[in-house]
């Protein structure tokens, strides 16, 4: 409860303001009195009659009363004018003072904190914009590494990969922070608005470090230099990558068809549409491509500049779309050779957990027990994890014999099914997980990457969240965690799950950025969902930069024509 004397105090500060006014008028009524008192005719004189002296006398002395009365007007209204200003004074810094109180009831309206939901919605707004800035920032900083192998030169980037690495840590934090935000931790109010603060200050600091290099990234790849500096090297770079991927989209189309024909339907469904989404991102690409070009022949470095950027924005998006056809058939095929195995695998973890099974039976008789591994798991509970397991399994053998099925989804459960007994006793099974989650993460970045302008932050945070899971290092051969290190797994791989689903129905949601036949035909729709292009013009706006939330969209005076 708040103390009396805090809540009196407000109170009895307010209370003298009426005091300093009553004080003023006073003083102003006592400066008025002083004014008039001389003035009035002193009672007991009357006129004075005899003497022709005496008129003499009296215009004499009216004289004197004359100048005493003009000098007599000075005193009081320096009088009135010094209290006025004293209880001015006192009433406008009465009044400062209380604009900067911060206990109760001192506190103005205009200077009390934003509302929970209103600070909710800012963190995520800032998460995404500092996500977004990082994976731009990053693909460019690949694209000037790449120049400068092609070209045979030594560009110095570590400035800006050291900026890059700083900024990923204080988003990592920040989305970690967001995820326990998510999940109530911490409970209480001011502690949630703090953690909140904290989001927003992390966010912040990421775009700062990216925003401060953003200049001298510039002056790096001088694409501003025309074709006789970075702009021309770029070109051919950009161009030659072009090229490469053009070759490999056919490609890649034939291999999601021939996923298709060899396992289940829902094998290919997270790459499904990949290979037409790249064909839009390398249309686009062409078209930029060439308003380069003849804006550098025009010798306009700026806007060719700027569409350059697009253009290598579209690329690097079009080859996220066919490697992750790619990396899919790659793990699929790996999923597909390691369901034996994991099978195999899954039956030794059952008869170990059957064995301690009956050690703690036999415990009444001198058997060793349970171990370390359930030591906390009652018997019965152990013997029905066991019996699950088994019916698992067998469900498996019946599926890889019956029809085609999708391994991914196959090994996944037999990872699932098997957990609970799982003592680290057969290493497959913690492999199997590894290649479950990696797959998982991966298809889930890919849409956040090719989709930037529509995934909001939830997406992103359970992405964060199962990366960070996946990237914790593994217990070493012998030691006490195998179970922690598959149960850390078996996060991930939900996790980015349920970030690929969520994003997807963001997209859903978000709808076409430009509708037209015209946007369509040209790749525009697809560059801005993909945040190639930041929008807001009717020719899909600027180029995303190297840079922070403020200096990402700096080449604003790039038009699309």
């Amino acid at each position: 409860m708040t103390s009396s004397l805090i809540r009196g105090r407000p109170r009895r500060g307010t209370s003298q303001i009426p005091v300093r006014v009553v004080l003023a008028l006073v003083g102003g009524l006592v400066g008025v009195a002083w004014l008039v008192l001389p003035g009035m005719p002193i009672s007991g004189e009357g006129s004075v009659t005899g003497g022709a002296e005496r008129p003499v006398a009296g215009a004499v002395a009216q004289g004197e009363v004359g100048e005493t009365s003009a000098a007599d007007l000075v005193l009081p209204l320096l009088a009135v004018v010094a209290v006025t200003v004293v209880a001015g004074y006192g009433f406008f810094r009465r009044r400062r003072r209380a604009r900067r109180r911060t206990t109760p009831g001192g506190a103005p309206v205009q200077a009390a904190e934003p509302a929970v939901a209103e600070l909710d919605e800012r963190a995520r707004a800032l998460l995404v914009a500092a996500d977004d800035s990082v994976r731009v920032s990053r693909e460019e900083l690949g694209f000037v590494e790449e120049r400068g192998k092609a070209g045979g030169t030594v560009v110095d980037v570590e400035p800006f990969a050291q900026a890059l690495r700083d900024a990923e840590g204080e988003l990592a934090v920040a989305f970690r922070m967001r995820w326990q935000y998510e999940g109530g931790v911490p409970q209480e109010g001011a502690a949630r608005r703090h953690a909140l603060a904290g989001i927003v200050g992390r966010c912040a600091e990421a775009g700062r470090l990216l925003d401060a290099q953003a200049a001298g990234f510039d002056q790096v790849r001088g694409l501003e230099e025309g074709l006789g500096g970075g702009l021309g090297h770029a070109l051919v770079v950009a161009e030659a990558r072009f090229r490469e991927l053009a070759g490999r989209a056919g490609g890649a189309g034939a291999a999601l068809g021939e996923l298709g024909e060899r396992y289940a339907p829902s094998a290919g469904a997270a790459v499904a549409g990949h290979a037409e989404q790249a064909k839009d991102r390398l249309v686009f690409a062409t078209a930029r491509l060439n308003q380069a070009r003849q804006r550098a022949d025009l010798g306009d470095g700026e806007r060719a500049a700027g569409q350059l950027r697009a253009a290598e924005g579209a690329v690097a998006q079009a080859a996220v779309f066919i490697d992750g056809i790619e990396r899919l058939a790659g793990e699929l095929a790996t999923a597909a050779a390691m369901v034996p195995a994991a099978l195999t695998g899954g039956e030794a973890e059952i008869a170990g957990a059957r064995e301690s099974l009956k050690a703690a039976e036999g415990l009444l008789k001198g058997a060793q027990g349970l171990g370390d591994a359930f030591a906390d798991v009652p018997p019965g509970e152990l013997r029905a994890r066991a019996s699950h397991a088994d019916l698992v399994l067998a469900v498996a053998r019946e599926e890889l014999t019956s029809r085609p099925y999708d391994p991914l989804d196959l090994l996944r459960r037999i990872v699932r099914g098997v957990q609970p007994v799982a003592a680290g006793r057969a290493g497959v099974i913690a492999a199997a997980a590894l290649v479950c989650a990696r797959s998982a993460v991966g298809a889930a970045d890919d849409v956040v990457a090719t989709h930037r302008a529509a995934v909001g932050s939830e997406a992103r945070t359970r992405l964060a969240e199962a990366r960070r899971l996946l990237a914790r290092p593994a217990s070493a051969p012998g030691a006490r965690r195998p179970r922690q290190d598959l149960a850390d797994l078996l996060t991930a791989d939900t996790l980015a799950q349920q970030a690929r689903e969520r994003a997807e129905q963001d997209i859903r949601v978000y709808g076409h950025p430009i509708d037209g036949p015209a946007a369509e035909a040209s790749g525009l729709t697809g560059a801005v969902l993909g945040g190639i292009l930041l929008a807001g013009e009717p020719d899909g706006g600027p180029p995303a930069s190297f840079g922070g939330p403020q200096t990402r969209g700096r080449r604003g005076d790039t038009p699309g024509a």
